[in-house]
Parts: structure tokens; C-alpha cells; sequence
């Protein structure tokens, strides 16, 4: 339909596009033709051509996609000297790592090892260096010592008849129950990434993993207490774990071994002044220092030379086989015990590696597939399980490293590989001298860039509340509660605050802005005008079913009009008219007969009868009504004397002025036409009891995603109940699958068809003021005044003799 209309100082004219009137414009799809059924998209997907496989293939093994087209020239130094340095990284950190797991130092090194050399052929990110990690390793110890703790291994001494622990032993079950959590743990990730659920991890919001990491690096440091400080606490497992070991920390700290002590301060001083000095000089280094390859060299050079564990019993890492261990499939038995530990490692895992490669990508502007990400780091993981590996993720630390110092592809992890194999095959029993207080320190000062998230909470208190309660809650979930059952507290958290914030959203009335086609809030922005006689509706969430009740409350609230207290009293009253209609049919029955008697009477008075100062009297049901001599007040109303009863001596006299009620009729017409009159036009406006200038509602759906059967009935019932108000409701900005389940809903009908849909809010509103206009308003007046004697009518009939005026004022 055309429309022209002068809205403000400028002339509209265009057609209003309602939803059918859009479908004929723009032909739109059927639902089958963009939703192909089941049956053909099963063809679909088992078709296969000669492209869709070449893709398939290159998907699944994207190092067949980069490596053909890869420059030596251009890219091999560049990963060379990357992968070196990340290769120098790996050896302190792998063997340290490994005793935050629980594990002898030398599976660190082999989890630095397998799971980057499978990471080259399945991985997409160019940047991240795959291995060992301080929040995977403290989650992977809490499982080994949980199902492995010191106490199942103990072995009676022969000399002294005391216990021992068997530490070959308890660390060959160790590496069990880590081989096998590893491997369930990255069959869990091949899984999700087939299915394409590499979603998953975008509910690990930033705030939750910053928080998370922050509360592992709590764990981190109290689980090497022990290491820094030689002594040897017992190690709790489950919820409120850190705060039992932290307490049995402070009671042993009395039996500090002191070498180790002075060992674990001269290392912490010199690491962290290192790594001090190789952040000053990093814009003039070509590659950082490997301060903390350094580090321990020097202490195994002053360990194995001043014979720190034979004199001082200072712990020493021991003995680093030589040589790569075969591989090994792992007990199937113990996946019973550690399902949920491995899914919280492969979603951990997962989000830490896929938010740092996107990171990467989109500063260096090439895509990361997280589906294959996932099936990548779950085969690193799986595969990595049968060679004795735990599991593995990408390290910020080392990831940031490979990145600055040039690394172009994969091919760095390969180069970093090497140097681990290398040293695993011929280096590794040089550091059996290691004393484990510097690895413990090295682990230390390497939480510091996580300690520094603590500063998170400042920022959020000024940018967001709900994600400070985010971060807060998973901060002290994941320290109480461990880190398994933390991480799920915190999600569950994480979601609930979602849902709050679509119960609870922002409702408002929409104004025009002058000139444009803008509906802005009118509470928020002062230069913008509403449409007399509409109401422009808007949440800043989609409607469903946990919301639905609080829309239309907030619909109640923004248009003034209690919908429901309303239609209640015109029922009320629509019922009260009925009755009135039954019982006028009983009185007019006997209104004829008391017709009857008074042309009797009167004919009696005519033939001689002298009272005629008296007043006519009618008893009714035991009521008597009596005309008083004096037929005004002296306020100007009439007013009617009545005795109670037929017994003059105990009568009780009363006085009835005007009355205001809904169940009468007006007094001196006949009741006939007084009922139909006021049956043809009940209305709450006639009813006198509200009055309001709204004559249509535009719900501004734009912001709905979906719609669900809760909402759709709520929506039902907006429009019924507020057509009995006789004030127009219409949906705008509704999109095409949104419009689609509405019809898959029935919500579609005689009175509720697709011309109360528009495309937009203008040309909602355009419409509205052709077709009810601005000035349409439903204005009404109380209705008149009536009177009311003890639950009868009064009525007096015009064939009576006497002459009542009544004078309302």
C-alpha cells in the first residue's frame, strides 16, 4: 500500500511493507528450499567427487595444504632459530612441569617431544608451541596422586622396622594413570572435533580462563612448597584440598630443610634478575636469553661439584633414562575413575590453545579451523598417551617466544622437537644432578605473568560487573573445590549469568528521531518524540520461555495499560449486565400487575378517596417505600425516606442520595431500554473507571534470534487480550527464522495474520497512523450517575399519579 504521511517536517511517501506484502516483493524461499530434508542431505554428504574428497583429505592432514608450497629461502632460518629457542625452553620447563604432575621428570621431556611432532601434520596454527603446561600439569597431578597416593605404596623397612615409600613403584603406577587419563582425554577431543564441536570452547569466556589460570597458579605454588622448602607435607585430594595442604605446610615449616632452602633463594634472586634484564634488553636482542636453560645448567654444575645430595641431602632429580621408551597401550581399567578429570583436561586443554592460535591468526592474517584444532590436539594427546606422554596444550610462554623470535610455520615445533629428542638421547643423564628446588623455582617464577591477571579485578569493577562476579566466583570455585570440579562450577556459573541477563533485560519505549526513520530510547535520548497514539515496545533480548511472563509485565508497565486488571473488571461487569437482564425480565412481569393496581387506585381516589397529602406507598419483597411530603433536600438532591419492614412502630428510618454503582440502572427510564443500551456499549471507557490514548503497540522484535512455544503463546495472548481494549497490536523487525517458527507455531490465524508483521518499526508505524490515525484515541466519560434502594430498583411509572423529578447535578 502507499503511504503518505507528514512525519515532523518532512513528507513520507513509500510503500508500507507489512511480512506478506515482503514475501510477494521479495519471493521469498519456502522453507523446503532452504532446509533440504534429511534424506537429501544424507545423499549429500555420502556423494563423493574427486573436489570433495581433495578437500576432505586437505582438511583432515593440513600439512598436505602448506608444505608443498613451503620456501626454505623464505621461511627455513626463520623457524630454525624460532624452533631452537623454543627447543631450549622445553628442557627446564618439561622437567619441571612433570613434577607439578606428579611424575618423574623425564615423561615431561617426552610430552615435549611426541605430541609436537603429531601437531605438525594435523595442526592449523602457525604460531603455538604444543607440550607441557603449568594448569594441565597441576590437573593431571591431582589425578595421579588422587589414585595413586604415597600411602598405598608404603614398603616396611627391614633395618629399623619402619615405612617407606616404594617411589618406583608409586611413580610406574603414576605414569599409568597419567598414559591412560592422556589418551581418554584426547579421544574425548577427536570425538568433539569430528562431531563439529569445536563451539565448546567459546563458553570458557575470557574472564573465566584468566580467573581459572589465576587459581591454578595458586595450586602450583603450593604443591612446590614442598620442593622449595625440603619438607614433606601430606598431599590432600578433592574439595578444600589447597587449604588442608597449605595448613599442613605451615605446621612443618618448624623442619625447613635449610640447604634447600638457600638453594631455592639463590636460584629464585638469579632467575627472576635474569629475566628482569632479558626483558630490558629484548628490543636489542635478535633472541631472548635462555635464562632459565642457564639456570640450570649452573645448578647442576654446582650440585654435581659440591655433592649437594650426598652432604646436604639436598633432592636431586635422579636418574634420567637414556633413550626413548616404547610405546605402551594403557590400562583400560583406570578410564572408569578418570573420565570426568580427562573431559576437564580436553576442554581445558582446548580453549587455552584455540584462544592463543586465533590470536595469532588474526594478527598475522590466516585462519585457524577449531574443529580441526580440537581433532589436532586430541590425536597429539591420544597418540602421545601410548609413548608415556601426559597431557599437553599449547604454553603461552613458549607460544609467545616461537611468534617473536620469527617463526613462520609448524615447521618451528619441528626444529624445537629435535633439540628435545637430542637431548633426551644423549643428554639427559647430565642433569640427573638437578637439584628439584630450582625446577620448583623456575615454576615459581614463571606464574608471575598469571599472578599479574589479579589486576583484572580493577579492570572489571570499571567495565563490567557481571564478568568481575564471573571471574570472582571461578577464582574461588577452582581454589575451594579443585580444579576439576571448579571448572564446572564455573561454567554452570558462567551460563547462569547468561540466563539472568536474558531474564532481566532492558525494556523500552521507543521515539522517533526527527526526520529520520530512527526509534531510539525515549528515556536516554532527549531529541527524539513519540507517536501519538502509539507505543514502540522493545527488549534487548530475544523472547523464550524463561522471560516470557517478565515481557509482558514490562509491556504492562512501559504502556500504562494493566491489561489484566482491566479485562478482569469488564468480565465483572459484562456479568453484572447479565444478571441485571435476568432480573428486569422478572420485573417486568410484575411491573405490569403493579400497572394493574394503580389504574385501580387511581380510580378509587378519583371516586372519592380525600388522602391525598399521603404518599403512595408499594411493599416490595418486606420493603416499603415511602414518597416524602418535602420531595428536595436542601441540597438541591431529592432524596427517599424508607421504612424497613411493613410495621410503622419499629421502623427505621433512612436517607438515599445519589449512589455510584456498577450494578444499578438509571433511574426514570425503563428498564428495557436502559439494559439494551448499556449491554450494546460495555466498555472499560463506559465503565468510568480508566481512560488511556494509546490505540496501537509495535513489539520491536528485532533483537529476537528465536522464539519458542512459551513465547509464541505469550505473544497470543497479547494480542487477545489487548483487542479487548480496542488497542492494535503489531510486530516489527521480526527476522526470517523468527517469522519461520511462528508459523511452524500456529501462531498465525483469521485475526492474527501476516499483515500485523512489518519488516521494519517505520513502516509499523506509518501504517498505524493511516489506519487508526493520531488523534483515534479511545477517550470515554464515567458513565451516568444511578441510584440503588436496599438490592431493588426503583422504579415509578408514568401512570401513577404523582410527579417525580429528580435533578442530578
Amino acid at each position: 500500500m502507499e503511504s503518505t504521511r507528514r512525519f515532523g517536517k518532512y513528507r513520507v511517501e513509500r510503500e508500507v511493507l507489512d511480512e506478506q506484502r515482503l514475501e510477494e516483493v521479495t519471493q521469498r524461499k519456502t522453507h523446503s528450499d532452504t532446509h533440504p530434508s534429511l534424506t537429501e542431505r544424507l545423499k549429500d554428504s555420502l556423494r563423493c567427487t574427486v573436489p570433495k574428497l581433495k578437500r576432505s583429505v586437505m582438511s583432515s592432514l593440513p600439512v598436505l595444504y602448506w608444505l608443498p608450497k613451503y620456501s626454505v629461502w623464505d621461511y627455513g632460518m626463520p623457524d630454525l632459530i624460532s624452533g631452537i629457542s623454543v627447543g631450549i625452553m622445553h628442557l627446564p620447563q618439561g622437567m619441571a612441569y612433570a613434577l607439578l604432575a606428579s611424575l618423574p621428570p623425564v615423561f615431561g621431556l617426552y610430552s615435549s617431544l611426541y605430541p609436537a611432532l603429531i601437531y605438525f601434520f594435523f595442526g592449523t596454527s602457525r604460531h603455538i608451541s604444543i607440550g607441557t603446561f603449568t594448569v594441565l600439569s597441576i590437573m593431571v597431578g591431582s589425578v595421579t596422586e588422587r589414585l595413586a597416593p604415597d600411602v598405598a605404596f608404603l614398603k616396611n623397612n627391614g633395618t629399623n622396622f619402619t615405612a617407606e615409600v616404594d617411589i618406583t613403584a608409586r611413580d610406574s603406577y603414576r605414569v599409568q594413570v597419567a598414559a591412560a587419563t592422556t589418551v581418554l582425554g584426547g579421544l574425548i577431543q577427536v570425538v568433539l572435533g569430528l562431531v563439529k564441536f569445536g563451539f565448546v570452547g567459546t563458553y570458557l569466556s575470557e574472564p573465566l580462563v584468566r580467573a581459572y589460570t589465576t587459581a591454578a597458579a595458586g595450586h602450583a605454588v603450593v604443591a612446590q612448597l614442598k620442593n622449595i622448602l625440603g619438607i614433606s607435607p601430606t598431599r590432600f585430594s578433592g574439595p578444600l584440598s589447597l587449604v588442608y595442604t597449605l595448613k599442613d605446610v605451615c605446621s612443618l615449616l618448624p623442619q625447613t630443610h635449610l640447604p634447600t632452602l638457600v638453594v631455592s633463594a639463590v636460584s629464585m634472586v638469579f632467575l627472576i634478575a635474569a629475566k628482569e634484564l632479558n626483558s630490558f634488553l629484548s628490543s636489542k636482542l635478535p633472541v631472548p636469553i635462555p635464562v632459565e636453560l642457564i639456570t640450570i645448567v649452573a645448578a647442576t654444575l654446582i650440585s654435581n661439584y659440591a655433592y649437594l645430595n650426598s652432604n646436604y641431602t639436598v633432592s636431586v632429580v635422579g636418574e634420567i633414562p637414556s633413550g626413548l621408551s616404547p610405546p605402551s597401550v594403557p590400562d583400560v581399567s583406570i578410564f572408569g575413575e578418570v573420565i570426568g578429570d580427562a573431559f576437564a583436561l580436553a576442554i581445558v586443554g582446548y580453549a587455552i590453545s584455540i584462544s592463543l592460535g586465533k590470536t595469532f591468526a588474526l594478527k598475522h592474517g590466516y585462519k585457524v579451523d577449531s574443529n580441526q584444532e580440537l581433532v589436532a590436539l586430541g590425536l597429539s594427546n591420544a597418540v602421545g598417551g601410548f609413548f608415556q606422554c601426559y597431557s599437553v596444550c599449547c604454553s603461552m610462554s613458549r607460544s609467545l617466544i616461537q611468534e617473536t623470535t620469527g617463526g613462520k610455520t609448524q615447521m618451528a615445533g619441528v626444529a624445537s622437537a629435535v633439540i628435545v629428542l637430542v637431548t633426551i638421547l644423549k643428554l639427559g643423564a647430565l642433569f640427573q644432578e638437578l637439584p628439584k628446588a630450582v625446577l620448583a623455582v623456575i615454576v615459581f617464577v614463571n606464574l608471575k605473568g598469571m599472578f599479574k591477571q589479579y589486576s583484572d579485578i580493577v579492570t572489571l569493577w570499571r567495565r563490567s560487573k557481571f564478568d568481575l562476579v564471573v571471574w570472582l566466583v571461578t577464582w574461588v570455585s577452582t581454589l575451594l573445590l579443585n580444579l576439576d570440579l571448579g571448572l564446572a562450577a564455573s561454567i554452570s556459573f558462567a551460563l547462569l549469568t547468561v540466563i539472568f541477563r536474558t531474564q532481566l533485560p532492558t525494556y523500552s519505549v521507543l521515539g522517533n528521531v526527527p526526520g529520520t526513520e530512527l526509534y531510539v530510547d525515549i528515556e536516554t535520548h532527549r531529541e527524539v518524540r513519540e507517536i501519538p497514539g502509539v507505543t514502540i515496545f522493545r527488549s534487548s533480548a530475544t523472547v523464550y520461555y524463561a522471560n516470557a511472563e517478565l515481557y509482558l509485565e514490562a509491556l504492562k508497565e512501559k504502556s500504562g495499560l494493566d491489561i489484566s486488571k482491566m479485562i478482569i473488571y469488564k468480565r465483572r461487569q459484562e456479568a453484572k449486565q447479565k444478571r441485571r437482564e435476568r432480573r428486569a425480565e422478572r420485573r417486568a412481569k410484575r411491573q405490569a400487575k403493579r400497572e394493574v393496581k394503580s389504574q385501580r387506585a387511581a380510580k378509587q381516589l378519583i371516586d372519592g378517596n380525600d388522602k391525598e397529602d399521603q404518599g403512595w406507598t408499594e411493599r416490595e419483597n418486606g420493603t416499603v417505600f415511602v414518597i416524602p411530603t418535602s420531595p428536595r433536600a436542601t441540597d438541591g438532591h431529592c432524596r427517599w425516606e424508607y421504612l424497613k419492614g411493613g410495621d410503622p412502630d419499629c421502623t427505621s428510618l433512612g436517607w438515599m442520595s445519589e449512589l455510584q454503582d456498577g450494578d444499578t440502572t438509571t433511574l426514570g427510564s425503563s428498564s428495557e431500554d436502559t439494559l439494551s443500551r448499556d449491554l450494546e456499549r460495555v466498555s472499560l471507557g463506559s465503565l468510568g473507571k480508566w481512560t488511556w490514548d494509546i490505540h496501537s503497540i509495535i513489539l520491536d522484535l528485532s533483537t529476537a534470534n528465536f522464539i519458542d512455544t512459551v513465547a509464541i503463546k505469550t505473544m497470543k495472548n497479547i494480542f487477545q487480550d489487548f483487542s479487548e481494549i480496542d488497542v492494535d497490536i503489531y510486530m516489527a523487525g521480526c527476522q526470517a527464522s523468527v517469522v519461520e517458527q511462528l508459523e511452524l507455531g500456529d501462531f498465525f490465524s483469521e485475526s492474527i495474520t501476516k499483515r500485523r508483521l512489518f519488516a521494519s518499526v517505520h513502516d509499523a508505524v506509518l501504517y498505524c497512523l493511516n489506519h487508526r490515525g493520531a488523534a483515534s484515541f479511545p477517550r470515554y466519560e464515567p458513565s451516568e450517575w444511578v441510584f440503588f434502594v436496599s438490592t431493588h430498583f426503583l422504579r415509578v411509572s408514568s401512570a401513577t399519579f404523582l410527579k417525580w423529578e429528580t435533578i442530578v447535578d
